[in-house]
């Protein structure tokens, strides 16, 4: 059975202008239905977060809530997993708005011995593994972080400076398609034809079926974005030749 959880601040704050209220907050909204076994405190403290976020709460309440989840183990990969999701319900701004506090409860820095620990420390989301399995896909060392697998797959895809994949096509009979969201460093996106697209955080693509396009990192920054798949008919993704590296200098010079 977990450590019974004990609440003041409605007293420490309230005590003498309204004891009622007090009351109910430490002793029945804390004292017994946090305490209730039905849920255990991490799925409640995640519920927590979702429903003042959904409402657009975003002061000391939910940091304190964030905080809450944090103790109770919800890990910053769970939670940067839970934010992304309710976005799409609740609203990207909210978000954005979440993200900032939950930095801030999960500020703590790995040791930076690489540039790679450097970076990591810049970002919310975890930076992965090596991207072995779309390495011949790419120009340069790219990582790959699973964010969410279920519903809807999410995944943060890292870029070292200079990096960028091979031109590409998401094909689909109707739908499809992909949404890239810069969530850190400095990057570009490209449509075959057009002019690049510069990639700074909160930046959003839309990239639609059956259009030939490229994206990666600045020379002189590593990027991040998240990569969704959108859902389509008989979709599926046509790799194409290398970025050569005029047009890379070309497109990142514009």
């Amino acid at each position: 059975m977990s450590e019974k959880i004990v609440q003041t601040a409605g007293r420490a704050a309230l005590s003498e202008f309204a004891p009622d209220f007090a009351h109910f907050n430490d002793d029945i909204l804390f004292g017994e239905n946090w305490n209730n076994q039905d849920i255990d405190v991490k799925t409640r403290s995640i519920i927590t977060i979702v429903a003042l976020m959904a409402q657009g709460i975003t002061d000391s309440s939910l940091k304190y809530h964030i905080d809450n989840a944090k103790k109770h183990g919800v890990t910053q990969k769970e939670m940067a997993a839970v934010i992304t999701h309710v976005a799409f319900y609740a609203g990207w701004p909210k978000a954005w708005a979440v993200f900032n506090l939950a930095k801030e409860v999960y500020s703590e820095k790995i040791e930076e011995l690489t540039d790679k620990d450097k970076y990591q420390n810049t970002i919310f989301f975890p930076i992965g593994d090596p991207n072995d399995g779309f390495a011949q896909y790419f120009d340069g060392q790219s990582y790959l972080a699973p964010v969410s697998t279920k519903q809807i797959p999410i995944f943060n895809v890292t870029f070292e400076p200079g990096c960028r994949n091979h031109w590409h096509i998401h094909h689909a009979k109707s739908g499809g398609g992909q949404m890239l969201i810069c969530v850190g460093g400095r990057g570009f996106y490209q449509e075959w034809g057009k002019d690049a697209v510069e990639l700074t955080p909160g930046t959003v693509i839309n990239i639609p079926s059956e259009v030939k396009h490229w994206h990666g990192a600045a020379p002189d920054s590593w990027f991040s974005h998240l990569a969704i798949e959108i859902q389509g008919e008989d979709a599926g993704n046509e790799w194409c030749e290398s970025v050569s590296e005029e047009d890379y200098s070309n497109a990142v010079r514009k």
